[in-house]
Formats: structure tokens, C-alpha cells, sequence
């Protein structure tokens, strides 16, 4: 069997960007189904100084943008996520939550080989951007973890202790001691990084690329 294809993703699951990055992903790998593909999800916060409960999405987005630009940006979001089959959730009452907790979960699940993390990822995307749950709650984190296949009170109890919030915030600080900056952030082969939400096209031209050079090359 041929090693696999090793895509890193950076990301926060509050960013809409990353959601929309994370489908692009998927679509561009449904048109390679040849490729041996091994991802791996790689923690950041956009506001890692938000409060534990969190914030009402639409009050921190307005102190971030301003009113009217927030409100511009939260309808262009909309719209583009219509074009990658996401309903972004208006909900008046959706949180901006406090993300650690939601990194921990994604940790805990890639100690356990049963687990689809890329699946769990996506669930947490569409949680907090569809379903306008708080993924900064553990009881709600925690259902997620069950329909995912892990074990809910074992994932709760582990939420709860903390454990895992060390080695997520260290994982964090290395990230962004690389001076990655923004998110999303692919990094695919440990060769080349992609910065943002690249269109499907974007990535399957990378793969491309890739195939074509020899692996001892950095690519721009």
C-alpha cells in the first residue's frame, strides 16, 4: 500500500471559513478516490481569551465588525454557504463560544482508532454553524461524541476533568509560534501550505503538483 497523502487542516470550529474549507476538502476528494488520504485536525482559537460560557454570536461579531458590517458579513456568509450545501443558522440566541473545550473533544477522539475524526470535525462544524448548538458546553459536546461513536459519559467525565486542555493549549502555542496566523491552514505532504478556503479546483491542482514533484521538494 502506498503511504498516504498526509493533509494537515488548522482550524477553529467558530470560523465559517473553516467549515466552507473543510467541504471544499471533501469535494476535491471525492474526485480522487484513488488517493490514500490521512488527516489530521490541528487545534487553533480565533479568541482564545473568550470567556468560558461564551458570547451571544451576534454581540461579538458587532464588537468585532461593528454593527452593519456584521450584519453584511453574517449575510455573505449565508450566501456562500448555500453554495457548499451549508445552512448557516441566524438564531438570534446562537453562541460565539469558548472553543478549547470543542479542540479537547477532537483530541480525546484521535486516541481511538474506532473513531472517524474527520466525521466528528464535521459534526462540530455543523453544530455550531447549522444547528446553533454551543459547542462549549460539555453536556452538548457530549452528544456529539455519542453520535460519533465514542462513549458519552466517558467523554463527558473526561470533558469535565480537563485533562486534556494542557496538551491542546501546548499543541496551540506551537501552532502559532510557526506564525500561522489565520485559519484555515492546510499544510498537505508537509510540503506545501495552503492558506484559506481554497476552492476545490485550488486543491486537486495542489495534488496535482505534488504527485508531480519529487518528495524531497518544498513547494510554494
Amino acid at each position: 500500500m502506498t503511504e498516504p497523502l498526509h493533509i494537515q487542516i488548522v482550524s477553529d470550529f467558530v470560523c465559517p471559513w473553516c467549515f466552507v474549507g473543510k467541504r471544499r476538502l471533501d469535494q476535491a476528494l471525492a474526485k480522487r478516490p484513488e488517493l490514500n488520504v490521512a488527516i489530521e485536525w490541528l487545534p487553533f482559537q480565533l479568541t482564545p481569551d473568550m470567556p468560558r460560557e461564551g458570547k451571544l454570536r451576534k454581540e461579538h461579531y458587532e464588537q468585532i465588525f461593528g454593527e452593519e458590517r456584521a450584519g453584511v458579513i453574517m449575510a455573505n456568509m449565508h450566501d456562500t454557504g448555500k453554495e457548499e450545501g451549508i445552512a448557516f443558522g441566524l438564531s438570534a440566541t446562537a453562541m460565539s463560544p469558548n472553543t478549547l473545550a470543542a479542540h479537547c473533544l477532537l483530541y480525546q477522539a484521535t486516541c481511538n482508532a474506532a473513531i472517524d475524526v474527520n466525521a466528528l470535525a464535521e459534526r462540530l462544524f455543523a453544530a455550531h454553524h447549522e444547528a446553533c448548538l454551543d459547542i462549549g458546553n460539555f453536556e452538548v459536546l457530549a452528544g456529539i461524541a455519542a453520535d460519533s461513536g465514542m462513549d458519552r459519559s466517558a467523554t463527558l467525565a473526561r470533558l469535565e476533568s480537563g485533562e486534556d486542555e494542557a496538551a491542546v493549549t501546548e499543541m496551540m502555542q506551537q501552532i502559532r509560534s510557526s506564525e500561522v496566523t489565520g485559519v484555515p491552514f492546510f499544510v498537505i505532504d508537509g510540503r506545501l501550505g495552503l492558506s484559506g478556503a481554497q476552492p476545490a479546483d485550488v486543491l486537486l491542482q495542489a495534488f496535482d503538483q505534488l504527485n508531480e514533484t519529487p518528495s524531497s521538494e518544498l513547494l510554494e
